[in-house]
């Protein structure tokens, strides 16, 4: 079974193995009955084992809905609220004096020196201090009103280039209620993308922080000729007297201020409508050029609908720790649903987020420690990082502590499978990596890339709570699919929000169909009214990504594939496009990575190959034989061209001859293959690895060489 394949190993006597397994037993046995009684774990087991979403129809392609929207997708959170100004004013009215935005003061900053020589900046942060609904209402009147008096019109760009704050968010929130469209780029995105989006969007504002002014605006601001006005979120900067002329740079405060100050009163501000743009979101492209994602007030409003379905008993109790990029669908999805219901929003940073995160001073606590949050999103990188270093932490335990550790995590393990809880186990064994995030985290939402089963299933035996994979794009905003949270299975992403229905479609090259057995395969295509409006001033890429059917229903074409199972959910199985997003976020081009290195005298053909469950490029090279056996004998090297081709040592060199090719043609680092296999026998149609033209196909070339993918990203046990 799949659980025995992810339990631990352990060291232990067989006699005392059986004599432990005995008293599990009779322990199981003991408590099975009150157990099942008290907890409720019926119903639990009951609905995992449900069908969770069907066919609306009986032909091959169907579309699947949630069983909870079988006749009618839903698309609205509360009656009336069909706008994102709607909805704030809603929350507001009901939370109002409830804490709503959370930020920690920084007490000390200091430099510390690295025995390397290096200096890490620490901080030691104090308590939360929070905003109420109507404090942050307030501020977001204000400071829509003030970007008014900057000349700033109704459904006209505004840019927000900035870290993950509560200014984000209430910055975010005046454009919602005053019609501006936000234009979101990620912090991290490097500078030729950020000149791209906003020159292509127009804007003459940005919104931003200091040290993101300093740090990557100020070298772009002379090649972005329309901007005007920088806002900045976190006070004055020391120096802005190398900036333009023509470009006034403000605070958030001052803004603020001229907004309070204006005579709005006889103006009618202009409200959006449903189909009005909110915000127009920058996210990563196959060239390397971003695309302009334009999503509506009712294509978040509908999204965000679906995801708080999948949340149970979401309501004031509930603490949510912000730390990923706002500038991301997920995080802004995840903040606007918290906001929606009544939960605190604390923001965080992945520097402070934990008391061992690299910011944190030796000794003083991380934000988890201080917020204790319910509700946290993270990305699969974040979470497999968590499972490596608690895993070297039962590696340094004692023997005895270590094999009672394994014992409990396997024990767990079962049981979980079965859908059971171990309320002993949670208090006594793990509780202290239970403490890590807090220790009060009901639900932990997982999405951007695809989490590994062996991660998921240590998040729920570890951090005692259900692992939500999620599936969604910026294109569906956020919204697609996420698991139910009794749903204990790894490995498939759920079935579709109440908001959205998804149908497979065949792909013929990849020999993908819906009419497949078992299950129906497909090109995954998501509907309803999250699915967005299209790609900004880009309409040749609108058509061909979007479509629309007889009914007026707008469908997103993903480009993956996916197969549904008996239970109504999606499991995520192959790419349509040669596009592949590493485990860190980096989008690779696996065809651009081959026509860069296709051309050396020294590869007669090379084929690329990259997992999101890791963080680098690998090859599977077929080289030339005369030059192979040329640099062979130039390292003196000795055997028959089988023994070449199956040499690490040439390996290696072939490596670096790829290394410099891939330098001299411009690829990133993490575009550039780490390990590589040379093939002695070439590709050709007969082999059945490349089409008639010969073209590469992945698919089966990803089979023949699983052995040689497993060994060079080490996960074939050894």
């Amino acid at each position: 079974s799949q659980a025995s394949k992810m339990k631990l190993k352990h060291n232990i006597n067989p006699v005392l193995l059986q004599f432990i397994n005995f008293i599990v037993l009779v322990y199981s046995l003991v408590t099975y009955i009150p157990w099942y009684i008290l907890s409720g774990s019926k119903q639990a087991i009951a609905k995992a084992k449900q069908v969770k979403a069907r066919p609306v129809n009986n032909k091959p392609g169907g579309a699947y809905r949630s069983v909870n929207s079988l006749h009618c997708l839903a698309s609205v959170l509360y009656p009336g609220c069909d706008t994102l100004d709607k909805v704030f004013k809603y929350a507001k009215t009901k939370y109002k004096d409830k804490k709503l935005l959370g930020t920690r003061e920084i007490l000390k900053e200091e430099d510390e020196i690295q025995p390397s020589g290096k200096v890490f900046k620490k901080v030691i942060l104090g308590k939360y201090s929070w905003l109420s609904y109507e404090d942050v209402y307030i501020k977001a009147v204000n400071f829509g009103n003030g970007l008014a008096v900057l000349g700033q019109q109704p459904k006209t760009n505004i840019a927000i280039f900035c870290e993950t704050r509560a200014e984000w968010m209430i910055a975010a929130q005046a454009c919602f209620m005053c019609n501006y469209q936000l234009v979101t780029l990620y912090a991290t995105l490097g500078g030729p993308a950020i000149v791209h989006g906003l020159n292509e969007t127009e804007v003459t504002t940005i919104i931003t922080s200091k040290e993101l002014m300093q740090t990557k605006l100020k070298e772009i601001v002379s090649q972005v000729p329309l901007l005007r006005h920088i806002i900045t979120v976190d006070g004055k900067p020391t120096t802005w007297s190398e900036f333009p002329k023509g470009v006034i740079v403000h605070t958030m405060a001052s803004v603020q201020a001229m907004g309070a100050k204006a005579d709005t009163g006889n103006k009618q501000p202009s409200r959006p409508v449903p189909s009005d743009i909110a915000v127009i979101m920058y996210t990563s492209g196959s060239t390397g050029i971003p695309k302009g994602v334009m999503i509506s007030h009712c294509n978040i409003i509908a999204g965000i609908t679906g995801m708080a379905e999948r949340i149970p008993n979401l309501g004031e109790k509930d603490i949510y720790i912000g730390y990923l990029p706002l500038a991301h669908v997920l995080e802004l999805s995840a903040e606007l649903v918290c906001l929606s219901h009544g939960c605190r929003i604390g923001y965080s940073s992945p520097q402070t987020l934990a008391d061992q995160s690299s910011k944190i001073k030796k000794g003083s606590k991380g934000d988890v420690t201080t917020l204790k949050p319910t509700l946290m999103a993270a990305v699969p990188e974040i979470m497999d990082r968590i499972y490596k270093n608690v895993m070297n932490k039962v590696n340094e335990m004692t023997s005895f502590q270590r094999n009672l550790f394994i014992l409990a995590y396997n024990y767990k393990m079962e049981q979980i499978s079965k859908g059971y809880t171990t309320p002993l186990c949670d208090s006594l064994i793990f509780r202290k990596v239970r403490m890590l995030l807090g220790g009060k985290i009901r639900v932990l939402l997982c999405g951007g890339a695809p989490l590994s089963a062996a991660t998921q299933r240590f998040m729920n035996i570890c951090f005692c709570c259900p692992v939500g994979q999620g599936y969604g794009l910026t294109e569906s905003a956020g919204a697609g699919t996420i698991t139910e949270v009794w749903d204990y299975t790894t490995g498939r992403v759920g079935a579709p929000l109440v908001c959205c229905e998804i149908k497979l479609l065949n792909w013929e090259e990849g020999g993908y169909y819906n009419t497949d057995k078992p299950y129906p395969r497909g090109e995954i295509l998501i509907g309803g009214q999250n699915v967005t409006v299209g790609y900004y001033k880009n309409e040749a890429r609108t058509k061909k990504d979007f479509t629309v059917d007889e009914n007026g229903q707008r469908w997103l074409h993903t480009g993956d594939i996916g197969e549904f199972h008996h239970d109504g959910c999606l499991k995520i199985i192959d790419r349509k496009k040669d596009l592949v997003k590493l485990q860190a976020g980096e989008y690779v081009s696996l065809g651009k990575v081959e026509a860069a290195l296709k051309n050396l005298p020294l590869v007669d053909n090379i084929c690329a190959y990259a997992s999101s469950f890791h963080s680098y490029v690998i090859g599977f090279v077929v080289p030339n034989q005369k030059e192979l056996a040329e640099l062979a004998r130039k390292k003196g090297f000795k055997g028959t061209w089988e023994e070449i081709c199956n040499s690490p040592e040439m390996e290696k060199e072939v490596l670096k001859v790829l290394a410099e090719a891939a330098v001299a043609a411009n690829l990133e680092k993490f575009e550039i293959p780490v390990k590589i296999r040379l093939s002695p026998d070439p590709w050709t149609p007969e082999t059945g690895l490349v089409t008639d033209a010969f073209k590469l196909k992945r698919k089966e070339l990803t089979a023949f060489y699983q052995p040689d993918i497993e060994r060079m990203y080490g996960t074939n046990g050894k």
